[in-house]
């Protein structure tokens, strides 16, 4: 078997970047890594190393290249080994919204910007031009929803998840995801957050919104990036703010039934949370990564979630809802 860095040096070859300097990039949650290169003339390009199987540079490729095509701020394509998980991308530089708003960036216009870029991309989005685009269907969104009793709740009680309590658990969430549906469907990136968006020098309008982070795009309910944005667990964020940006995305589709859309705004949201708890966990738990535990968020609020509400107050009531061990309770 050849090994990882032989391929990885064939391919900067090929790509005329041997010689160049490597920057290693910090990880996120993922298998992937990234390393800047510094060629002649201070060129800079982005190495993105994805080692199959775990990761899946073909999709990347293909939603890249429906961004671009529409207009919008992914990183370019510069060279490309898809079968041994290597690309040379553009360097978008290092202004990450998340970092942007901890030097104190004001948050309105980097915000507003983001809205914007959603607004539009629903607007140019054609299904028919994304047919290899998986469907954000119900049994991804309870696979979704499962990591948290699969991760979180053994994490807490000390104990795995029963069969049945886990079945009951799932039933609640087929109950409530049909009203996930009563939003239009278009393009959902499913982790349009600040960590994911960046303010790239040298450009203007929708383009000085950098995307990162697209390669689990599917077709789903245009409420889903909007709700990553607004409740993202990675930051709080005013609730004036989230309301102003809400309605600045709402008043751009004056036909969208507000009722529908809030109902699957909230399921969407308290789904998308019970993954994340899940995610976290299994990141500390399996992977070694115990910080992401700090940022466990749940709402619940909204009528159509009421019999998740119930389960999670009967099977993890209040008092139960805290940051697990960074290891497995044994």
């Amino acid at each position: 078997m050849v090994e990882r860095g032989t391929h990885i040096e064939r391919f900067l070859s090929q790509a005329g970047w041997s010689d160049a300097k490597r920057e290693p990039l910090p990880g996120d949650a993922s298998f992937r890594r990234y390393v800047r290169l510094h060629g002649a003339e201070s060129r800079r390009v982005l190495l993105m190393d994805a080692p199959p199987p775990q990761e899946n540079v073909r999709a990347y490729l293909a939603v890249a290249r429906l961004l671009r095509g529409l207009g919008f701020g992914a990183p370019a394509i510069l060279n490309q080994d898809a079968e041994n998980g290597l690309l040379l991308i553009e360097d978008l530089g290092d202004d990450t919204y998340a970092r942007l708003l901890a030097r104190g960036e004001a948050e309105e216009p980097l915000y507003a910007l983001a809205i914007d870029v959603l607004v539009e991309l629903t607007r140019r989005f054609k299904p028919k031009e994304a047919r290899f685009l998986p469907p954000y269907d119900d049994e991804r969104l309870l696979n979704e929803a499962a990591l948290l009793v699969d991760w979180y709740l053994p994490a807490v009680t000390g104990k795995p998840t029963e069969p049945k309590l886990r079945a009951d658990y799932l039933a609640v969430w087929r109950a409530a995801l049909p009203a996930a549906r009563r939003a239009p469907a278009t393009l959902v990136l499913r982790d349009y957050h600040v960590d994911n968006l960046m303010r790239v020098a040298n450009r203007s309008g929708l383009m000085a919104c950098g995307l990162l982070d697209f390669q689990d795009a599917v077709l789903g309910p245009q409420s889903y990036d909007l709700v990553s944005l607004l409740e993202d667990a990675r930051r709080d964020m005013a609730p004036d703010l989230a309301a102003r940006m809400k309605q600045r995305y709402l008043a751009a589709f004056p036909g969208i039934d507000r009722a529908s859309f809030d109902a699957s705004y909230a399921v969407l949201g308290a789904q998308r949370h019970a993954k994340v708890i899940g995610i976290f966990t299994r990141l500390s738990a399996r992977d070694g990564k115990p910080q992401y535990l700090a940022h466990i968020r749940q709402s619940l609020g909204h009528p159509d979630l009421a019999p998740v509400a119930r389960w999670l107050d009967a099977h993890i009531p209040v008092e139960s809802r805290r940051v697990p061990p960074s290891r497995p309770a044994a």
